[in-house]
């Protein structure tokens, strides 16, 4: 890690899906969209979109300002759903 990179956390949701697997998005960036067939494929697809999203926002010259802002080591949060068979 060079000494201009950063860690970002960014809070991430997992939506489990009736037909499996799960769906991922973030707050921040409600214009990425990934899937997953298990938490863990969703965990390394999330980690992909978000880091080729911000990537393609640097090399267009955007303004950052959300990276001099990012709090280092948020707590992560996931949405964990179950599904109850009714009795």
């Amino acid at each position: 890690m060079s000494s201009k990179s950063k860690i970002l956390e960014y809070t991430t949701y997992f939506e489990p899906l009736a037909e499996g697997g799960y769906e991922v998005f973030f707050p921040n960036f409600p214009e990425i969209i990934t899937y997953g067939r298990t938490l863990v494929e969703a965990r390394k697809m999330a980690k992909d979109a978000l880091q080729c999203h911000l990537e393609g926002l640097a090399k267009e010259d955007k303004n950052l300002s959300f990276i001099q802002t990012a709090k280092k080591f948020l707590p992560r949060r996931e949405k964990i759903g179950i599904m109850l068979n009714p009795a």
